[in-house]
């Protein structure tokens, strides 16, 4: 179980490389979102805030409507946000939930392939 310092790091480490991530960037250029995020295990929140595809905030709790809601254990999202775990396996096994549009998830899926390419 990851405590909120441990996903406060990893999710600001997660954002530099995102938003320094040229390809990414000029991918999701068009994109802008409100996440949630819920650790299943702690019922810790948080939200990130997208707009034209750069994490321009994020933090504690839920703030806003979210567009997406991506559900999973505090040790996952450490281990995805610092690039130690490609996502799409417990994705498809259900270990990971996301709600939100078609479309959204699938700019997600694009996300994770940039950002893990090799699994």
């Amino acid at each position: 179980m990851a405590t909120w310092d441990e996903l406060q790091e990893a999710l600001d480490d997660y954002t530099v490389s995102c938003n320094t991530n040229e390809r990414l960037r000029k991918m999701q250029k068009d994109w802008t979102r409100v996440l949630h995020f819920v650790c299943a295990d702690t019922a810790e929140t948080f939200t990130m805030d997208v707009r034209s595809g750069e994490i321009v905030s994020t933090g504690a709790g839920h703030i806003g409507v979210p567009d997406v809601v991506v559900t999973t254990d505090s040790e996952t999202f450490c281990d995805m946000f610092w690039g130690d775990l490609n996502p799409m396996p417990k994705y498809l096994r259900g270990e990971i939930q996301v709600r939100g549009s078609q479309e959204d998830i699938m700019r997600i899926d694009a996300i994770s392939y940039v950002i893990w390419p090799d699994a």
